[in-house]
């Protein structure tokens, strides 16, 4: 079953989402050339830019809470990609740091998400895949990560779709 014609008003958009999150999500997942998954490689590119993050500053990044970004790491260094330190001011926290292997397999992630991004906006202009990519920035913004009560007054905003197909 496919979307609706563009004119039609309602475009199912929670499903398209959710739908396009999975199948991108799995196809890069079972990649023969991909040596980290998905979640690894974004920890990779975060730690490319700056590496020695924080663990917490790595999970605001990605997204996570601080169990999810704890388990990435421990997979993440399990595979040799990274190690933890300990921070040298606050002995509580964790510093993450790019190891030989994980400076590879960051350049082999960032070659593929090259690949990705290609077939990504393939068929699309570029003030079309502008328009997109501030869309989905938009939906941060509108339901952040850190409050369901934020989310609620979000939504209250929009009473008259409240009652439409997600």
């Amino acid at each position: 079953m496919r979307n609706k014609p563009a004119g039609a008003g309602h475009h199912r958009l929670i499903y398209l989402l959710s739908v396009a999150q999975r199948r991108l999500q799995r196809w890069m997942a079972a990649r023969p050339s991909s040596e980290v998954s998905p979640a690894q490689a974004g920890l990779l590119f975060i730690l490319g830019k700056q590496d020695g993050v924080l663990m917490g500053e790595a999970g605001t990044a990605l997204d996570l809470g601080p169990a999810g970004i704890s388990g990435l790491v421990d997979r993440t260094a399990a595979a040799k990609l990274i190690e933890r330190r300990a921070d040298r001011e606050d002995g509580r926290a964790w510093r993450v740091w790019l190891t030989p292997k994980g400076r590879a397999a960051l350049a082999q992630a960032k070659a593929n998400a090259a690949q990705v991004n290609a077939a990504l906006t393939d068929g699309f202009t570029s003030a079309e895949i502008d328009i997109v990519a501030r869309w989905l920035t938009s939906i941060q913004d509108k339901f952040p990560r850190e409050s369901s009560r934020e989310l609620s007054t979000e939504l209250s905003k929009y009473p008259d779709q409240q009652r439409r197909d997600p």
